[in-house]
C-alpha cells in the first residue's frame, strides 16, 4: 500500500484575526487623519497648526483603536469563556445527553446514526469539551478571540496609516496641501485595499474600489465642513 504523503496547507482563514484588525487600523488611520488634515487645511489654518492637529489625531486615534479593539474582543473572549464553562458543567452533569447532542450534529451533516454515535464517542473520549466547542459552539483555534493581539495590531497599523497623510503635510506646498493630501491618501487607501484583499484571498478590484470610495467621501465631507465654517472641526 503506497504511503500517503501529506503536505502542509496554509488556509487564508487562519489570518482572519490579525488581518481584520490590521486592515481596520490602517484604513482608519489614513481616513481619519487625512480627513482631519483636509478639514483643518480647508479652514485656512497654518501648516504648523495642521501638523499639530494631525499628530494629535494620530496619537489619539491609535490609543482609541487599541482600547476599542481590546474592549470589543475581550467581550467576545468573555462570551466564549462563559459558553465553555456552561458546556463543561453540562458535560459533567449529563454526559449521555451531550453524547447524543454531538451525534445529532454529525447526523445533520450527513453521517448515519450509528457512525455518528461512534464518532461522538471517540471524540469525547479524547477531548469532550474540545469536540463540543468546535462542533456545537463553532469555536476553533483560528477564530478564538485574542484581545491583546487585536489591540496592538490596530494601534500599530493605525499609526502607520496616519503617518502617510502626515508625511504629505511636511513635503507638500501649503497652497496645494488639500489636493496633495487627498490624492496621496486615496492612493494609499487603494494600495491598502489591494494588499488586504490579496492577503485575504478576496477580489482585489472590488476591495480597492470599496475602500477608496468611502475614503474619498469622508475627506470630501470634512473638507466641505472646514471650508464652510472656516474653523477647525
Amino acid at each position: 500500500m503506497p504511503r500517503l504523503h501529506l503536505h502542509p496547507e496554509r488556509h487564508l482563514v487562519s489570518r482572519i484575526g490579525w488581518l481584520r484588525a490590521a486592515v481596520l487600523g490602517a484604513n482608519d488611520g489614513i481616513v481619519s487623519t487625512a480627513s482631519l488634515i483636509v478639514g483643518v487645511a480647508a479652514a485656512a489654518a497654518t501648516q504648523s497648526d495642521i501638523l499639530i492637529a494631525g499628530v494629535a489625531g494620530l496619537v489619539a486615534g491609535a490609543m482609541s483603536m487599541a482600547a476599542g479593539e481590546y474592549v470589543s474582543v475581550s467581550s467576545q473572549s468573555d462570551t466564549e469563556q462563559a459558553d465553555l464553562a456552561r458546556e463543561t458543567q453540562e458535560l459533567r452533569d449529563n454526559p449521555v445527553f451531550e453524547h447524543e447532542e454531538l451525534a445529532d450534529i454529525y447526523v445533520r451533516r450527513g453521517a448515519d446514526r450509528d457512525l455518528a454515535r461512534q464518532v461522538a464517542e471517540q471524540l469525547m473520549a479524547k477531548d469532550a469539551l474540545g469536540a463540543h466547542a468546535q462542533d456545537e459552539l463553532g469555536m476553533s483555534e483560528i477564530t478564538t478571540a485574542r484581545p491583546i493581539q487585536a489591540a496592538l495590531t490596530s494601534a500599530a497599523t493605525f499609526a502607520v496609516g496616519a503617518a502617510m497623510p502626515l508625511l504629505m503635510v511636511v513635503v507638500a506646498p501649503t497652497h496645494l496641501l488639500v489636493w496633495v493630501v487627498s490624492g496621496a491618501s486615496l492612493a494609499f487607501l487603494a494600495l491598502l485595499g489591494a494588499i488586504g484583499a490579496q492577503a485575504g484571498g478576496a477580489n482585489v478590484l472590488r476591495a480597492t474600489a470599496r475602500v477608496t470610495f468611502w475614503g474619498a467621501l469622508a475627506m470630501a465631507l470634512t473638507a466641505g465642513i472646514g471650508a464652510l465654517f472656516g474653523t477647525v472641526v
